[in-house]
């Protein structure tokens, strides 16, 4: 692969900003970044993507379901379609996610190991971090997807083949989920001891455990258990919402991460909920803000693909409507990077412009951290060191 100098004329390296920078990459990895003003040496081609150019590590998604369409039925549109169909659908949300500079997704969530098959396809989307079918009870919160397993034995069997696999991190469905029904969110889907059975196998094996929780109870259990990122984290109860304020504060103390599903991209008119809903959304958002406040790790996992409203390259939007729950542009855009790339157990290759880092790339016209908007402008997108955009 020919050596590539890529100049623009402002960098977030993952962290901080810096002015004119040039990037040297070589076979995939970052083999240099100078901020001097430095013209490459002979035999490194120079692509200049202009002084108004904003570069920056490719985004993260640590939460998507490539196997979902963002249609109106994604589930029924998921279980009526064969092995074939699914994988094609898989990598069109895929491509969709690259253009907009989403480098790397993590898919908690797929059937048959499809999004495996597809990582290992040629480079053509991001890079996908999977999960597999997600562990779940029978009858439980995505069973259609074929993960169920019950009792210590099967639990166990069932994270050592996501293991020999090859699969980057176990999801457990802890509790249930709107989108099965039977599966109420606030109820728990197993008890604390068989979550440990699955995290002590899963770190044993050194896989992450990203843990499906709305719940209070399945949050504290989450937390007890030792999990790694515990997503959506809303706190529902039959009723309400439940933000139990020593709860949220041992999950800032701890070193979970908190991956809010939020991001949708805006309609042509407001959505108007009833108000019983629009109560507990507002008490949903309160609880992120005193997580926020309080210092705990959030990365923003967008869910993308579960409607309309949040199709694969929706993570752009999430970073902006994130700073809403008190994040500064900086912190929002970090969170979309670097800090996600620690959730998702590659922060050694990915969500930073550094020497040995992957060479997956985001540039886009204007400062993003001046106007968040500009991040769907994009102006490059770089996968490995090549270009796709």
């Amino acid at each position: 692969m020919t050596p590539l100098a890529i100049h623009a004329g402002q960098m977030f390296d993952g962290t901080n900003v810096s002015g004119p920078t040039t990037v040297f990459v070589e076979g995939g990895r970052i083999t240099g970044v100078d901020t001097t003003g430095a013209l490459p040496p002979d035999g490194v081609g120079l692509v200049d993507l202009g002084a108004d150019a904003f570069l920056m590590p490719g985004l993260i998604d640590p939460h998507v379901h490539l196997g979902f369409d963002a249609g109106s039925d994604p589930v029924t549109a998921f279980t009526t379609a064969d092995d074939a169909e699914l994988l094609a659908r898989m990598r069109t949300a895929a491509g969709r996610a690259l253009r907009a500079g989403i480098t790397t997704v993590r898919d908690l969530g797929d059937r048959d190991y499809l999004a495996l098959r597809l990582n290992a396809e040629s480079g053509e989307g991001p890079e996908i971090l999977a999960a597999g079918p997600p562990i779940t009870t029978p009858g439980g919160h995505c069973h259609f997807m074929g993960g169920t397993a019950e009792g210590a034995a099967a639990l166990r069997a069932a994270v050592r083949e996501r293991y020999e696999r090859g699969c980057a991190v176990v999801k457990i469905m802890l509790s249930g989920g709107n989108m099965t029904p039977g599966s109420p969110p606030h109820e728990s889907q197993y008890s604390l001891t068989d979550l440990r059975v699955v995290v002590d196998e899963a770190h044993r094996l050194g896989l992450l455990v990203a843990a499906h929780a709305h719940g209070t109870p399945a949050i504290r259990d989450a937390l007890t258990a030792g999990v790694d990122s515990i997503e959506h984290a809303t706190f529902v109860t039959a009723d309400g919402v439940d933000a139990d304020p020593a709860l949220l504060a041992a999950i800032a103390e701890s070193d979970v991460f908190v991956s809010a599903t939020i991001g949708v991209v805006p309609g042509d008119s407001p959505l108007v909920l009833p108000p019983e809903v629009a109560k507990r959304v507002q008490a949903v958002h309160e609880a992120l803000r005193t997580l926020y406040r309080l210092g705990a790790r959030i990365v923003l996992g967008t869910d993308a693909g579960i409607m309309p409203v949040k199709p694969h390259d929706v993570l752009p939007y999430a970073i902006s409507q994130f700073t809403a729950e008190g994040p500064s542009s900086l912190e929002a855009l970090t969170a979309a990077t670097s800090l996600a790339a620690q959730a998702c157990g590659v922060s050694d290759r990915k969500g930073r412009i550094a020497v040995g880092a992957d060479a997956d790339l985001l540039a886009v016209t204007g400062n993003p951290l001046e106007d968040l908007d500009r991040l769907r402008d994009v102006r490059a997108v770089f996968r490995a060191g090549v270009r796709v955009r």
